[in-house]
């Protein structure tokens, strides 16, 4: 199982890259696998502000759908257009061509309170 150490992590299985004020963030690895085969991401957050914790949009899967949080609040300033005909990449590139959405961060205090990698794998069991 792939956990980048340079990665953020949540308890929701969200991962986080920093760069600056903008965070990219995608599903885990571990999340992708539980999840099956990806069939559609929906996201109708762009352009919105959108508290963390709070939900940015659903994953659907052949079995099931889930919802994906915030890691950090602030507004969704890009969605990876690509995975509207290819959410299978969520799959197979989880931390490259399948991210998800860019976020400019409000409040950078927040990232704190992100896993690391190790604090990620305790919680999976890995």
């Amino acid at each position: 199982m792939n956990i980048p150490a340079e990665l953020k992590y949540t308890k929701d299985h969200e991962w986080v890259k920093i760069d600056g004020d903008i965070a990219t963030v995608g599903i885990t690895d571990f999340a992708q696998g539980e999840l099956g085969d990806i069939v559609y991401i929906d996201v109708d957050t762009l352009d919105d502000t959108i508290d963390q914790d709070e939900v940015f949009g659903t994953v659907e899967a052949v079995k099931t759908v889930s919802d994906l949080f915030m890691p950090l609040s602030g507004e969704v300033v890009a969605f990876n257009e690509g995975l509207e005909d290819s959410p299978e990449n969520v799959n197979t590139d989880p931390y490259g061509t399948g991210w998800m959405i860019k976020i400019k961060i409000n409040d950078a205090a927040q990232i704190e309170n992100l896993l690391d990698a190790e604090a990620y794998k305790a919680i999976i069991g890995a």
